[in-house]
């Protein structure tokens, strides 16, 4: 009949395949969970790159109208000197 290794190694066989069984079930309920994790990280991500862009829309027209208004300045300040040496 069966002996008494012959009964321990079949005690173990059974032990490790139903641990790998359960390791791999947990593996899988992890994967999932990390799976979750990055769905919810990238809707965070996208929500601050939608709220930069609305931040950094209004400041690039300031910072243009600065600029321009600048130039402007520069080129008015360029005219008068003309005239003043025209005179």
């Amino acid at each position: 009949m069966i002996d008494t290794v012959q009964l321990v190694l079949l005690f173990v066989i059974v032990l490790l395949a139903v641990l790998f069984v359960i390791l791999g079930i947990q593996v899988f309920l992890i994967l999932r969970e990390l799976r979750t994790t990055l769905v919810k990280t990238n809707k965070i991500l996208d929500d601050v790159d939608s709220l930069t862009e609305s931040v950094s829309e209004p400041l690039s027209f300031i910072s243009g109208l600065l600029f321009s208004s600048k130039t402007f300045a520069t080129i008015a300040s360029f005219m008068r000197r003309s005239k003043e040496k025209h005179e």
